[in-house]
């Protein structure tokens, strides 16, 4: 992938290009076909590989859009707190305790947040609780620190409750307002997310554009506030064990989160911003395709290996990888 000036890309017949590849014993066993945007410090489009003007869905990378809505709302959060509001949490305990103490600090319970019951996110964290007994929980749902908010965002403006995640309430509404104004473009479709919040569809572009905008808004601000505490706390947006925590904490003032079906966005501190997603929802190749991208930027950390690993095992050995391919 080359980041001077415009390139397009995409395979015949409007196919999407190959973005990973999934090598095996030296054989590409697979291919994972997707869009990337790369957006230039000035906001123009730098890279294009595939469709990148289509509406898509974002999943939970719409969080920090949602927070900010949540701050519009007149929900004083700040720190972990607001940083958890925009957070795919891995169930770990200091997530549940944090939810916890959210519910309990507006005069709310576990059992009025709409979450579907789930177990935590994080492969280690759902062994854990496996093997303690317990059952799938909504407090254990990766979208529970974002509903909590929600909640209390409700609570204090003396809104219903019950109807949080319909899209006529009002909190929901100011969603709309928040990915419309951030993105720079309207909202192409509306459909229901895993959680079951309202899912607004906006274009590759437009999602960089949004993370863009956030690192770039001014202080104090509800973009910049929500940018603010996601890279303050980055271990609260993902966990101790998740590439956005770890990109956050290794590249100061970088701002990243990725979204259900393999979409990822990431903003840079000098406005330079990145959107991709695979066509086929593969998350397992996240990775590798971030770490390429943010090195064809430039960004030089030791974190870009880390996240790039994505090594794959044959007889408990590693006999090869899933890799960029672009």
């Amino acid at each position: 992938m080359s980041t001077a000036p415009v390139t397009e890309g995409s395979a015949p017949s409007g196919i999407s290009p190959v973005l990973a590849e999934v090598v095996r014993s030296g054989f590409v066993e697979g291919r994972h076909r997707g869009s990337l945007v790369v957006l230039a410090a000035d906001g123009s489009v730098q890279t294009a590989l595939g469709d990148v003007t289509s509406p898509v869905f974002p999943r939970s990378a719409n969080k920090p859009m949602q927070a900010a809505a949540i701050l519009r709302a007149g929900l004083d959060l700040s720190g972990e707190r607001l940083a958890l509001a925009a957070a795919s949490h891995s169930g770990e305990g200091f997530h549940l305790d944090l939810v916890q103490k959210m519910l309990s600090e507006h005069g709310l319970s576990t059992d009025q947040l709409r979450t579907p019951p789930d177990l935590p996110l994080d492969p280690a964290e759902a062994e854990t609780y496996l093997a303690s007994g317990r059952v799938r929980e909504s407090l254990t749902m990766n979208c529970s620190g974002k509903h909590a908010a929600m909640l209390a965002a409700c609570a204090a403006n003396g809104w219903p409750l019950e109807s949080y995640l319909h899209l006529e309430h009002p909190l929901q509404q100011l969603v709309l307002d928040a990915v419309r104004s951030a993105s720079g473009e309207p909202v192409e479709h509306i459909g229901t997310d895993g959680c079951g919040a309202p899912l607004m569809a906006i274009s590759l572009t437009g999602l960089a554009r949004s993370f863009r905008h956030f690192v770039l808004a001014d202080e104090g601000t509800p973009e910049r506030r929500v940018a603010d505490a996601m890279r303050a706390h980055p271990e609260y947006v993902a966990g101790t064990r998740r590439p956005d925590t770890w990109l956050m904490q290794a590249v100061p003032g970088v701002l990243s989160k990725m979204g259900a079906e393999a979409v990822q966005a990431v903003a840079l501190p000098d406005g330079r911003a990145l959107a991709f997603k695979v066509d086929d929802g593969a998350t397992r190749t996240l990775g590798p395709i971030l770490a390429r991208v943010l090195g064809e930027m430039g960004v030089e950390s030791p974190v870009l290996a880390r996240i790039g690993e994505a090594p794959l095992l044959g007889g408990a050995e590693r006999v090869g990888e899933i890799r960029a391919a672009f």
